[in-house]
């Protein structure tokens, strides 16, 4: 058995042992918003120090846990706190948490993090809806032998953010009056903010935000058939485009300056969620 998957059913098993929760959506919650498990109702909790071969969140503002409820009527499993390649983890084990959740159940992810603004007129506090994505700067965490329990050889990433949860989510933040940008994520790894020159980059390949997270856990959600829906909270102005040095506190304080807003719109994509699936 391919040791990647052998890793993935431990860490099934190990949680299946603790809890028997089966989740309709995955949520991720990105740097500053893990404020977000309190809106749920609780139903178990699981530290990822207590799940056997489980990658240990170390970022500053992630609480390193799996959080199992109710938002309303629909199950949740929220990830609150990531991994991060530039912790020192492969790739696979970076990914291995989204394998997991689908694992679980889920066959929905709802994707959020803590970007850089790189298009001219983004501002600290932005919300983005991605639209796509570059993740050309990380391993795929699709290399090596296939497994084909969870996918294809060769998926196709033409949809990786699922065009009817695009839509979803400019309804909900039409709805609550919020003004929701859109753009395409890069994903370079980290943990060095990124130089101005790099940043040029960035924008000439077509890219509106920039962080170290999240595309690789889109490929391997989509890998698995996950539809995918993703926000970035536009925490800072990238390199050369802020007047001031980058730092982690910047992340976070935005992150919890934009928190109410951030919430509300997540809890209406995940209740517009549930009802397309009771739906169909």
């Amino acid at each position: 058995m391919n040791p990647c998957y052998e890793k993935l059913c431990r860490c099934y098993e190990s949680v299946r042992s603790r809890v028997d929760f089966v989740p309709e959506v995955a949520l991720v919650l990105g740097s500053g918003l893990g404020g977000f498990a309190d809106e749920l109702e609780v139903a178990a909790t699981v530290d990822y120090k207590d799940i056997e071969d489980f990658p240990v969140s170390t970022a500053p503002g992630h609480a390193g846990r799996f959080v199992f409820g109710y938002l309303d009527k629909t199950p949740v499993v929220v990830m609150q706190g990531r991994v991060h390649y530039y912790e020192g983890y492969d790739i696979t084990d970076v990914v291995l948490p989204i394998r997991l959740m689908q694992r679980l159940g889920a066959r929905t992810l709802v994707l959020t993090n803590a970007a850089g603004g790189i298009r001219q007129g983004f501002s600290a506090g932005d919300l983005m809806l991605i639209t796509g994505q570059i993740a050309t700067f990380v391993p795929s965490p699709l290399r090596g032998e296939n497994i084909p329990e969870l996918g294809p050889r060769f998926p196709d990433m033409s949809h990786v953010y699922d065009e009817d949860l695009q839509d979803l989510a400019r309804r909900c933040a039409c709805g609550l009056g919020l003004r929701l940008r859109e753009g395409v994520y890069i994903q370079l790894p980290g943990p060095n903010y990124e130089t101005p020159q790099e940043i040029h980059m960035c924008r000439m390949l077509g890219a509106d935000a920039v962080g170290m997270s999240t595309a690789c856990e889109a490929v391997a959600a989509n890998h698995m058939g996950m539809k995918i829906v993703g926000i970035s909270c536009i925490s800072n102005l990238a390199a050369g485009i802020s007047p001031h040095p980058l730092s982690e506190e910047e992340v976070i304080e935005a992150g919890k300056a934009v928190a109410r807003d951030f919430t509300a719109l997540v809890k209406a994509i995940i209740a517009g969620i549930h009802e397309t699936g009771e739906k169909e």
